[in-house]
């Protein structure tokens, strides 16, 4: 196994402190803070532990502070409801004594049932576009040393994009764009496992499409951009070792928030999962010294 995934398999390995309490530990990726997708795929992966014989069909979170990765993490779920199909549980990050997130989210028996999708966008396979997960040297060198730091650090997935853009300066575009991604090695074959895989790699590209009609990087230093809420759903069984298509689109932007939905497609064309998120998107002209309310 690659040890970029075996790192995220052992981030996911919570320690059990107590009945319905956890402890995680974090990476620093080159980020200000705490990934987003590695609380959010740790509040699952804690929800996960307390359920027994059904899956996560969807979560509804909330980013509240900044995450600090030099400290754990606690994670405390609340068995909210156990009934004949569906559970419910209700997670709460805590860091220095303090909320950095909560989330609630529901499981359900598996069982059967009407079927209808949305077909997947028509777009070049992945094998015949570039691997965007590396940033040409050139252009590193372009960057800020904080930028340059976050983007050398090796990911556990990769990412080809269908609508190549420069990480410094964009021009003005559509705000919707489609992404392959995979992890860079197996994983085992555990469908929790593989949701709680899919939830970190979905805190990935979401508030960038919601720049793209603006043309504004968010590398560029031009905008303070982070996540406030993320929801998901899981439509179907899915792996995150095999191609997966992000189908992002933001329908909005406005009162310095913006926001993304997508569409996750298997690479046979079925919908397994869907994601939305909103969060700040405010100019940094108009206030460049806070990062999150």
């Amino acid at each position: 196994m690659d040890q970029r995934i075996a790192d995220l398999l052992s981030l996911l390995e919570l320690e059990p402190l107590e009945v319905n309490l956890f402890r995680g530990e974090s990476r620093d990726i080159g980020s200000p803070q705490v990934f987003g997708g590695q609380v959010l795929g740790q509040a699952l992966m804690a929800a996960s532990r307390t359920v027994k014989g059904r899956v996560v069909h969807s979560l509804h979170a909330y980013f509240l502070r900044r995450g600090d990765f030099n400290a754990p993490i606690i994670y405390d779920v609340d068995r909210s409801r156990d009934g004949q199909s569906f559970s419910n549980r209700r997670v709460v990050a805590i860091q220095h004594g303090e909320q950095i997130f909560n989330m609630t989210a529901s499981f359900q028996v598996v069982e059967a049932g009407l079927e209808h999708q949305i077909p997947m966008p028509s777009v070049p396979p992945p094998e015949a576009l570039a691997d965007t997960s590396r940033v040409r040297p050139e252009l590193l060198a372009r960057l800020p040393e904080r930028v340059r730091r976050l983007l050398e650090t090796p990911r556990p997935f990769e990412f080809r994009t269908v609508q190549p853009a420069d990480a410094l300066q964009h021009s003005k575009a559509a705000p919707a764009r489609e992404i392959w991604f995979r992890a860079v090695s197996a994983v085992p074959d555990d469908e929790t496992l593989q949701r709680c895989l899919l939830a970190y790699v979905s805190d990935f590209y979401l508030l960038e499409t919601a720049t793209l009609p603006h043309g504004i990087s968010t590398l560029s230093g031009k905008a303070i951009v982070a996540s406030i809420d993320h929801a998901m759903w899981f439509h179907r069984p899915l792996r995150v070792d095999d191609w997966l298509l992000y189908a992002v689109e933001s329908p909005s932007a406005s009162g310095s928030r913006g926001f993304a939905r997508a569409s996750v497609f298997a690479r046979d064309g079925r919908l397994v999962a869907s994601t939305a998120q909103e969060g700040l998107v405010r100019l940094v002209q108009e206030r460049a010294d806070e990062t999150r309310d």
